[in-house]
This record gives C-alpha cells, sequence and structure tokens, in this order.
C-alpha cells in the first residue's frame, strides 16, 4: 500500500483490500473514506465487509460512493464533513486515489476557498491532475 499525503492529516492511496485495513491501522491511520461504488469492479464486490473489518480495527469508516467524473453536491459536502469530523489521520481511496482527490478538491474549495494553484500544486504532488476539473473548482468558489 503506498500513501501520498494531500495536506497534513490527509493522505490518498489507490484500491484497498479487507486486509490491507490492518496494515492502514498499523501505520497510524484513525478514519477511512472510501468513494468506491459497490460492485464497480470484481475487487470490490461489498463496502459491508471493509465496514466491518474496519470496525473492528478501531477505524471510523466513512463510505462516499460516486462514479468517476460525477460529483453532486451531496457528495462534496459529505466528504467536507469527513475532512472537518473524522479524527485525523485520516486515508481516502477509490480505485486509483483520483475521485478522492477529486473531491477533496472541491471540498477544500468551498468550505474553505483555498486557492486554486495550492490544490493543483497538493494534487500534482500526490500524482493526480486537477485539470480536467478546473472548470468545476473555479465555480465551486463563485
Amino acid at each position: 500500500m503506498q500513501t501520498k499525503p494531500l495536506e497534513p492529516g490527509v493522505e490518498i492511496t489507490s484500491a484497498l483490500t479487507v486486509d490491507e485495513l490492518e496494515e492502514v491501522k498499523a501505520r497510524g491511520f484513525h478514519a477511512v473514506v472510501c468513494n468506491r461504488i459497490e460492485g464497480e469492479s470484481e475487487d470490490f464486490p461489498d463496502e459491508a465487509r471493509y465496514r466491518e473489518k474496519a470496525e473492528q480495527l478501531g477505524l471510523a469508516w466513512v463510505h462516499i460512493p460516486v462514479k468517476p467524473g460525477e460529483y453532486s453536491e451531496a457528495d462534496i459536502r459529505a466528504f467536507a464533513e469527513a475532512l472537518q469530523q473524522l479524527p485525523r489521520p485520516l486515508l481516502a481511496f477509490c480505485r486509483s486515489g483520483k475521485r478522492a482527490t477529486h473531491l477533496w478538491a472541491y471540498a477544500k474549495r468551498q468550505h474553505e476557498q483555498c486557492e486554486l494553484a495550492e490544490l493543483f500544486t497538493a494534487a500534482h504532488a500526490a500524482g493526480v491532475d486537477l485539470e480536467d476539473q478546473r472548470q468545476g473548482l473555479e465555480r465551486s468558489a463563485e
């Protein structure tokens, strides 16, 4: 499991297995945000198994399933609430880390009025290009 920071106390990773949640806990994370949709691929058939394992390990678990590039106001609000309320450090994941990064950027932009350049820099350092989300991110601060 390779994680990449977006900001202090918030990191992303690509697809996790249920068993990798033990490594998440061992590496000191306190919370996990999952942006995968149940059944989107064979390696993520059932969110409940992840939730149960996270609870057994004492990890806070939040599931905000989104399709790539389809982020509703409710999804963004839920991610922003997770950022505000979950114990840190927290780990967000989807299949590649891209959806998690997009939601993080929208949440930061709407609720904290972050500078767009800061979000692009942090996302780029984590290996995610936000360019395809530029117009949405620009509008979200209006």
